[in-house]
């Protein structure tokens, strides 16, 4: 995979191009899990929130364990509504000092130091990606944008039997980084995000520039 830095500095421009990657023509599939810690402190009474609170109270859960009951699938709102309770300027510290609390208090061990590898973050508290379609399963006429950015149609051709023949099978998918404790706590300040939204990115490199151009133009135009 490579990674490729997102032209986002504000929070609202990062949670609107988090909506935009879930919603355009190209989706194949979402896989998007949030933890229980990090959503036991969402105001209002949300199906997310509701959950969440059950599970921290559920004394036959380990909150320091890797249990797979501390952490449900989710959607691009349910993701925006955690990140938008770390970052936004008016609830950021309540956040965090909950977060940090309820760490203390199950014994939950975290990594705050920068540059965590993501395979040592624990606990994991949002893991998001998408799949797109395959090439192969484009529409000539639905998705004719993507096709035609490769320009003459015998690249688009190779492109496809590439992907056919490859071993393993491509596949073209798009990750946000893993958010620890850290990267919720420390992700934003003053309604600004503290590093680049970055994606990490799998796949053909035309097909997914294309996508996510779209996505951008989609999230950042102006708003009448």
């Amino acid at each position: 995979m490579w990674a490729r830095d997102l032209p986002v500095t504000r929070v609202d421009e990062a949670l609107a191009v988090i909506r935009a990657l879930g919603k355009h023509r190209y989706v194949a599939g979402k896989t998007h899990f949030i933890h229980a810690l990090a959503a036991c402190d969402l105001p209002g009474d949300t199906d997310l929130a509701r959950w969440a609170r059950e599970i921290i109270e559920d004394d036959d859960v380990d909150k320091a364990s890797r249990d797979e009951r501390l952490v449900r699938r989710a959607s691009e709102e349910d993701m925006c509504a955690v990140l938008s309770w770390f970052f936004a300027e008016s609830t950021s510290a309540r956040a965090a000092d909950g977060l940090l609390d309820r760490l203390e208090r199950f014994g939950v061990g975290s990594q705050l130091s920068e540059g965590s590898d993501d395979d040592d973050i624990f606990p994991l508290l949002i893991d998001a990606g998408w799949e797109l379609l395959a090439l192969a399963e484009l529409d000539v006429e639905r998705h004719r944008g993507a096709i035609e950015a490769y320009g003459e149609r015998i690249h688009y051709d190779v492109a496809c039997f590439e992907e056919q023949e490859a071993v393993p099978p491509a596949v073209h998918l798009q990750e946000l980084p893993a958010f620890g404790v850290s990267e919720l706590v420390r992700g934003a300040r003053d309604g600004e995000l503290t590093s680049p939204l970055t994606l990490w990115l799998s796949g053909d490199a035309t097909y997914q520039d294309y996508v996510i151009r779209g996505a951008l133009r989609s999230a950042l135009r102006p708003r009448a």
